[in-house]
């Protein structure tokens, strides 16, 4: 196993768990505690994973003199990039509609469930903000949970170096929480096998309709982000070459696809933005690093479809705080994203289990079916946001050496 891919392991459980689910209900039934296990595993994730992913995600920014100089502006930048990702993707999906016509999901809610999202806007973001942390932890009170790791992570960068030991202690929790995350997700094949065998017996004509709209508006609506947002950036503000620096960055954007890994990406961006693009060390070898885990214009834009699908699918109102939501959500967990190979499952998990409960996350199976089909896309998303903001604030600064920009080589 330790040889094949785990993206071939996921589609080989996939398409077993299908094969079982049409030939033998009985055998789908007698392997369907693996499913149980994998689901339990991803809710034994979301709270620890979200509070040191968040936390650290802040506090990564602990060099003071250069958040004010280099840090200030990129971060600007990735936040709005993802800000506008997030706004495109909701956009889309309430165009498209995804989940609208399936009723798969629409009575599998309490009332109460139900009613999650008809709060009043004004009471709806009051009750984002928590009276006890370890009441919302133990609740699994997630956007509670955020705003609270936002104060703590802005807290300790405020303190710096008074409070070094809690902010290593945040870092390395962090590190251990990605650590479980990877072993979790190893055994996603396995999970996942038995998830698609009990879901594929009672899944419909029109939830696979569905299914498909929801993978067609991220993959489309990435392309049309990219091919709007970026070269606005890099024309209206920095006024360089489109084209040339897209001809430039052709490498790493074959790498991000086909890999789906920024990690893998990065020493490729790192060497096109020295060689190629002409940005500074000072520059690049703060905001890529920074961006691989933090700018993730492509996840954002996911994770804002996945919640308007999520919504339609359990038959939620889309109201003007859900909506406020939607974006919320989408920008905090796309910085906050954990970086590991298929997190991206374990976040739109959090996503689930915010807006629905835990009755929504009978929704994970499908879309680990469907994520090799919209990672690769998310994942180029991701890394020509790094490179384009890396430009970008280079050309602000006067460090961007324009005669190798404007090079042929």
């Amino acid at each position: 196993m330790k040889k094949i891919k785990l993206g071939t392991q996921i589609l080989i459980g996939i398409a077993l768990g299908l094969l079982i689910g049409f030939i033998s209900p009985k055998a789908a039934s007698f392997i369907s505690p693996l499913g149980d296990i994998f689901l339990n595993l991803l809710k034994m994730l979301i709270v620890p994973l979200v509070f040191f992913s968040i936390t650290n995600g802040v506090i990564m920014m602990q060099d003071a003199k250069q958040l004010r100089s280099v840090g200030g502006r990129i971060i600007l930048f990735y936040v709005i990039s993802s800000l506008v990702a997030a706004v495109f993707g909701t956009a889309a999906a309430l165009i498209t509609k995804p989940g609208q016509n399936a009723t798969d999901f629409a009575n599998i809610l309490t009332s109460e469930a139900g009613s999650a999202v008809e709060f009043n806007f004004i009471k709806n973001v009051v009750s984002w903000f928590p009276t006890n942390i370890i009441d919302a932890m133990a609740n699994a009170n997630m956007l509670q949970i955020i705003i609270f790791c936002i104060f703590l992570g802005v807290a300790l960068l405020a303190l710096g170096d008074k409070v070094s030991t809690i902010k290593k202690l945040i870092a390395q929790g962090n590190d251990v929480m990605l650590k479980i995350t990877e072993y979790v997700i190893a055994f996603s094949p396995f999970g996942i096998c038995a998830l698609m065998a009990k879901l594929v017996s009672t899944i419909s004509g029109a939830m696979m309709k569905e299914v498909i709209v929801f993978v067609l508006t991220i993959d489309i609506v990435i392309l049309i982000y990219g091919l709007i947002w970026y070269p606005l950036m890099l024309k209206l503000v920095a006024k360089l070459n489109v084209p040339k620096f897209f001809k430039k960055i052709t490498e790493p954007m074959i790498v991000a696809f086909t890999t789906t890994s920024s990690a893998a990406t990065l020493p490729v961006s790192i060497s096109v933005a020295r060689d190629k693009l002409g940005c500074p060390e000072k520059v690049y070898g703060f905001t890529l690093p920074l961006g691989n885990t933090a700018n993730m214009n492509g996840a954002a834009i996911q994770f804002s479809v996945i919640a308007v699908f999520a919504s339609y699918l359990f038959g939620l109102p889309i109201t003007a705080s859900s909506l406020f939501q939607f974006i919320f959500l989408a920008l905090i967990l796309s910085i906050g994203a954990a970086g590991v190979k298929g997190a991206g499952i374990v976040m739109s998990t959090i996503i689930i289990s915010t807006l629905i409960g835990e009755e929504g996350l009978v929704l994970i199976p499908i879309l680990a079916a469907i994520w090799p089909t919209i990672d690769p896309f998310a994942t180029l998303a991701n890394n020509v946001g790094d490179l384009v903001g890396t430009t970008v604030v280079s050309k602000q600064m006067g460090l961007l050496d324009e005669e190798v920009f404007n090079s042929d080589n």
